[in-house]
């Protein structure tokens, strides 16, 4: 099948295409496109904002949001006003062809088939474009992450676990269609709670439709093998889901690693608890009000909001718990391990990484330029996949590091609403942790660009204005560790052994990304780089929901994305049958 008859032959799910997102800005400006367009009564009552704050102007959608008090999410079923002529069959509902609206609701976990108040009382949460309290979220404990899980295993017990894979794929389906129906509010929690630029939330929300578009087609496609033995046996494999897992979500893309994780031990048939960062905990009691929307049965989601310290400790340590997911930081990683191992409980982990880009005289520099910029900036720089370190052959480094330069001197940051090239941090100690590393920067390395905060944000917002560094030695803190802040290295060298090394300089083997015209080169360095992904002239490849993603050393191990997910949030049983 050629290129072109291959992606006409796409299924096309919820009516609209959406591919898997790139890095470049007319990339996430064609995926904002793509996504649906409420209409009249589809405007009112739906996945609106979680706090109060002033109106809303988005200019991409022709639209002002007002948003209503701060709380939570919950679903209600309209019912059908009146019918719209006998022969069709048809339905006129207030909330649009799908029926469902969604509300505001005080309480703050998804437990069960409820709404609950956190045994732990409250927090805070804050709008990182300004720094104010904008609302609150249940803080959850370990009393709640018992019940969740306790709700997990009796839907796997009960409606859920008795669903056929092909049943299950159904319903996420139906959630895909309604989170694209939904997309522009998810898009404005999802920005407004992280701080991101508003188009980079609708890109996020495309990827969630995208992952439940794959994982409700491969529900029903993960096969065992026959085995040969023995006459007189037949031996087979099968693949079964874990049981009840747990996901530990970060506060960067909250929507997109639901998407990758949860939304992949669902299409195995496992019943899910997911505790978000207390610091983005928005979107992700959104989804669950979803689901539920959908018609997933009460306990396949479950999400706890609360501390890492009290309600992700609880569920890391949880012995009802069958697998965990993890995605944050090394030292965290190795807590949750530890407590998950004394449980003997499995866990993927994601812990970060440094990514390198290696830039060789032969690159196509029109081409890597762009990218080579948004790789290191995009969401401020906080993507576990930045490619901070740009590693540049000695014949173009002064023409890259210029035209690096200027580019970054361009960019600005500002509120998430403003939609420019970054928004703020996520919260204050980030801003500082970063700010500090930049200080040191400034005091032993050479800032060649510094790009600028917009000149009306607010003093209390968390931000930091792009930065880039040259003459970064391999042994500097800078090169080494990774900031999450928007801050770029330029490193020279001589040729590919030097690349190579410096590449591998680091503890972490995320992703790497490499510019050459050299067929050779680009293998050898393929089979070289110390990374879970490797791109070639590109870098994210569209943004990969079909790509396993992981890393090795520090970065954690384990693999998310594609159909090693679905291995990933299963077991395999061997059954080996004597006929006599």
């Amino acid at each position: 099948m050629g290129a072109d008859a291959a992606r006409r032959g796409r299924a096309i799910l919820f009516g609209h295409r959406l591919q898997p997102l790139g890095l470049e800005a007319q990339e996430l400006d064609d995926a904002r496109r793509r996504l649906p367009r409420d209409r009249g009564a589809q405007r009112t009552g739906l996945l609106e904002q979680i706090w109060q704050s002033p109106p809303v102007s988005d200019r991409h959608h022709n639209v002002t949001v007002t948003p209503p008090n701060d709380s939570l999410v919950t679903v209600r079923r309209q019912t059908p006003r009146r019918r719209v002529g006998a022969a069709s069959g048809a339905w006129l509902n207030r909330a649009g062809g799908n029926g469902v609206a969604v509300e505001l609701n005080r309480n703050g976990l998804r437990i069960g088939g409820d709404w609950r108040s956190g045994a732990g009382g409250r927090l805070p949460v804050e709008n990182p474009s300004n720094g104010e309290r904008v609302g609150d979220i249940a803080a959850g404990d370990s009393d709640d992450i018992d019940a969740a899980v306790g709700a997990a295993r009796a839907a796997l017990d009960g409606d859920w676990g008795r669903l056929s894979a092909t049943e299950r794929g159904r319903l996420l389906a139906r959630l895909g269609g309604l989170v694209a129906e939904h997309a522009e509010r998810l898009a404005l929690i999802e920005a407004r709670d992280v701080g991101k630029p508003l188009r980079q939330a609708r890109a996020d929300v495309a990827a969630l439709a995208r992952y439940l578009e794959f994982y409700a087609g491969a529900a029903d496609k993960v096969l065992g093998e026959t085995i040969p033995y023995l006459p007189g046996y037949t031996v087979h494999t099968r693949r079964e889901p874990h049981g009840v897992t747990g996901h530990i979500i970060p506060w960067n893309y909250p929507l997109q690693i639901i998407g990758r994780s949860v939304v992949a031990a669902l299409a195995m048939g496992n019943a899910a608890v997911v505790k978000p960062a207390e610091d983005a905990s928005l979107s992700a009691l959104a989804f669950a009000a979803l689901a539920e929307a959908a018609g997933l049965p009460s306990g396949a989601v479950n999400v706890v909001t609360g501390l890492g310290e009290t309600a992700g400790a609880a569920l890391a340590g949880h012995p009802g718990i069958d697998h965990l997911s993890f995605t944050g930081s090394g030292p965290v990683g190795a807590l949750v391990q530890a407590a998950a191992g004394r449980n003997g409980v499995g866990v993927t982990l994601e812990l970060g990484g440094k990514s390198p880009q290696l830039v060789f005289d032969d690159a196509n520099l029109d081409k890597a330029l762009p990218v080579l910029v948004t790789a290191a900036i995009q969401n401020a720089g906080q993507t576990c996949s930045a490619a901070s370190r740009i590693l540049v052959q000695r014949g173009v480094h002064d023409r890259v590091a210029a035209a690096l330069a200027e580019r970054f001197a361009g960019l600005v940051a500002g509120p998430a609403e403003a939609d420019l090239d970054i928004g703020p941090l996520i919260s204050a100690r980030q801003k500082a942790r970063v700010e500090a590393f930049i200080a040191q920067g400034r005091g032993d390395l050479t800032l060649v660009a510094e790009g600028r905060i917009a000149p009306d944000v607010s003093a209390g917002g968390h931000y930091v204005a792009p930065v880039l560094f040259t003459g970064v030695p391999a042994d500097h803190p800078l090169f080494q560790e990774e900031l999450f802040g928007p801050v770029a290295l330029v490193t020279a060298f001589e040729d590919e052994a030097e690349a190579l090394a410096l590449a591998n300089a680091t503890r972490y083997g995320l992703v790497a990304g490499v510019w050459t015209r050299d067929g050779d080169r680009q293998m050898r360095l393929a089979r070289d780089l110390r990374a879970g992904q490797v791109f070639i002239n590109n870098y994210g490849a569209g943004g990969g929901v079909e790509l396993p993603f992981g890393g090795v050393g520090a970065s954690g191990h384990g693999r998310e994305k594609g159909l090693e997910a679905l291995y990933g949030f299963s077991a395999l049983k061997t059954v080996a049958h004597h006929h006599g």
